[in-house]
């Protein structure tokens, strides 16, 4: 307990008795009675043969129970294991190669490491940090192409990430870092440390390719990640047809069927080869495992199909359709529940373009707009 604030009260004895009170506040000083701790209490790293000099090996972990003047920052030094000086330890605690290590000269060194607080006097506490030096790299990584569908209203997408590059390293202690080629930086980053791919706001429709490579220190490996961006159009909305899934989360459905079934509803659909199938959205059920597509066919000279056109189509390819992943409904309207007629059923649809939902899986992203449904009855 670092203080007290005590209330004190003197009182006469007179009649009436009179009173009156004050505060005290009490702090208690702080003694450095507390040494540094190591968390954890001793260390184990790898450092691999032929890296440059000044490789980060290692960061340190002190804390201690006294207050701040009595704690950091602390002093940090190698008191043995170093007597080559392989090693140097910054004021933070970062254990860096001083040398290039080969792994036929040492394949170990074991360090005791020394903190010592900054209170009077000085409490000092003591680690060993042993480092292993194992063979350089030997393995490319490798790592799965991307694909990344991007659907945003128009001139409105907000950013953010769209998706995450998988590779591995059949090397254990191989560290992986990404990096984009700088031309495309005005566009996309990418983390350097775990590989997510985030595209900044106001990109154009159409198809980018980026320049994005894995490496491991020493093997730097290309990785081909295609952006395909589609802008909708506000037409778009007002044909719209719902075709619900059960069973299936939105990752499945990207990673496992969407190419299939994309193919097999355009054969369903599609009256002539010029037209487009639309994929608005995919969304899944509110409390419930069904998942809700969002889709609409324009024709080749701009219009669109009305939705009581598409459900015929989909009605009589249904069997097909199925073949790819199991249908519970086809909704043009979703008056369930409501006390009217399927004529006097008004639906809206809207789009929230600034709330976006990225379905990821190690070789297709799927980016798209949150939807809204409404439903009045005007009977």
């Amino acid at each position: 307990i670092s203080g007290y604030s005590l209330v004190i009260q003197a009182r006469d004895s007179g009649t009436p008795p009179l009173s009156s009170s004050v505060t005290v506040n009490v702090d208690i000083s702080d003694v450095n009675d507390n040494s540094p701790v190591f968390t954890p209490a001793n260390y184990t790293a790898v450092i691999q043969e032929n890296k440059p000099v000044g490789t980060s090996i290692l960061q340190l972990v002190v804390t201690d129970k006294d207050s701040f003047h009595n704690g950091p920052p602390f002093t940090f030094t190698i008191l043995t294991g170093n007597e080559e000086e392989e090693f140097t330890l910054d004021p933070h605690g970062v254990l860096r190669s001083a040398v290039i290590f080969k792994h036929m000269v040492a394949t170990e060194y074991v360090l005791c490491v020394q903190a010592k607080d900054s209170g009077k006097p000085q409490q000092v506490s003591h680690t060993y940090v042993q480092v292993r030096v194992i063979e350089e790299s030997i393995h490319k990584p490798t790592a799965i192409p991307l694909e990344i569908f991007i659907v945003t209203m128009e001139d409105d997408f907000p950013g953010g990430v769209i998706g995450k590059i998988h590779a591995t390293d059949q090397d254990v202690y191989d560290v992986l870092t990404y990096t984009l080629k700088s031309e495309q930086k005005s566009l996309f980053k990418v983390n350097s440390h775990d590989g997510k791919i985030i595209a900044l706001g106001g990109l154009d429709n159409g198809k980018y390719v980026l320049n994005v490579s894995v490496s491991d220190g020493r093997f730097q490996v290309p990785i081909d990640v295609v952006v395909h961006v589609e802008q909708l159009l506000q037409e778009m909305l007002q044909n719209t047809v719902t075709i619900r899934f059960e069973n299936v989360s939105p990752e499945d459905f990207v990673g496992l069927h969407m190419h299939g079934f994309r193919r097999t509803l355009r054969n369903a659909v599609l009256s002539q080869k010029q037209d487009s199938l639309h994929i608005i959205s995919i969304q899944p059920v509110t409390g419930s495992n069904q998942l809700d597509m969002l889709f609409a066919v324009q024709m080749h000279n701009g219009g669109f199909y009305k939705p009581a056109y598409l459900i015929q189509k989909l009605t009589n390819a249904r069997r097909h359709l199925e073949n790819v992943i199991r249908i519970s409904a086809i909704l043009e309207k979703n008056c369930s529940g409501l006390d009217c007629q399927e004529q006097h059923c008004e639906q809206s649809l809207s789009i929230d373009s600034h709330s976006l939902m990225t379905y990821s899986t190690a070789r297709i992203s799927f980016v798209c707009p949150r939807f809204y449904r409404n439903v009045r009855c005007m009977c």
